[in-house]
């Protein structure tokens, strides 16, 4: 029986997903990302793998591969930066491994029988440890010629205001960077900013005007990407994506930024959760 095994590796959690060749699921497992140590997460994923057993692997990752080095480039989680993670994982794995951006992984997923399916150009979205991006036209996931299609987040926050200033440091080098503000410790962030307390992204949201903030700042950026892309869907993943009142909240805010008499772009839940990600990554590969 043919196996696709896929691998999604989280800034806090590593997740194996491995699915038959009719897209049955097998075998799923969670671990946690061993933050800041390479050996460790090249070791983690291993005996996720080992644990699944033979197959082919894809792997999304936080990041993208470098099309002109082989290294690592752009990865929130920031020990994978200036790595040969493929060459790595194959040497561990003994065995072929392909690796995808996690947004790209997570966009494919609900393009292809997600939130997504049927539309012609889906913009998948990441809101979590950090803020990405993936595209996909036509089912083909899009890349770009430098391999980082789809990262709007470390695009500038658009139309800041006084409320978003000072602009924060991003781990990129820049300041006032979407990802910033978007991400779930980005959320947090902003709201001790503001109210001097600290609280989970899971809390902070629950305050009304926090929350609020947050949405004024995604309904922008996301006009951004209509306005260069002009997808058919916008599906949102990540742990912000739970946050329900965001698919009401931000179209009825984002009309004032995007260049359109009106807005058909739909803004949707993801069908598959948190493991689109996965399954994503699984689907890298084509089993006959």
């Amino acid at each position: 029986m043919s196996v696709r095994i896929g691998v999604d590796l989280g800034g806090t959690k590593i997740e194996a997903l491995a699915l038959d060749a009719a897209g049955r699921e097998l075998f799923r497992k969670r671990v946690p990302t061993p933050r800041g140590d390479y050996a460790a997460t090249i070791s983690a994923v291993k005996q996720l793998v080992q644990q699944v057993g033979e197959g082919t692997v894809g792997i999304g990752i936080p990041g993208a591969e470098s099309r002109a080095t082989g290294l690592i480039k752009n990865a929130n989680s920031t020990w994978l930066i200036g790595k040969p993670l493929a060459k790595d994982l194959e040497a561990a794995l003994g065995r072929p491994v392909r690796l995808e951006n996690d947004a790209n992984c997570f966009a494919l997923s609900e393009a292809s029988d997600g939130a997504g399916k049927g539309a012609a150009v889906v913009f998948g979205v990441i809101l979590g440890t950090g803020v990405g991006g993936g595209i996909v036209v036509h089912g083909k996931v899009i890349r770009g010629v430098n391999g980082i299609a789809g990262e709007w987040g470390h695009n500038p926050l658009p139309a800041p205001t006084a409320d978003d200033l000072p602009h924060p440091q991003c781990y990129c080098g820049r300041k006032g960077c979407i990802e910033t503000y978007l991400s779930g410790p980005g959320l947090s962030s902003d709201h001790e900013r503001v109210t001097g307390e600290r609280l989970a992204p899971e809390q902070a949201v629950l305050r009304e005007e926090t929350v609020r903030r947050y949405e004024e700042r995604l309904a922008k950026s996301l006009a951004s990407v209509i306005n260069v892309l002009d997808p058919d869907v916008i599906v949102l993943g990540g742990g912000m994506s739970n946050v329900a009142r965001l698919y009401t909240e931000v179209p009825r805010r984002w009309g004032r930024y995007v260049f359109s008499d009106r807005v058909a772009t739909k803004l949707l839940p993801p069908v598959h959760g948190d493991s689109s990600g996965v399954r994503g990554a699984a689907w890298l590969w084509e089993i006959n």
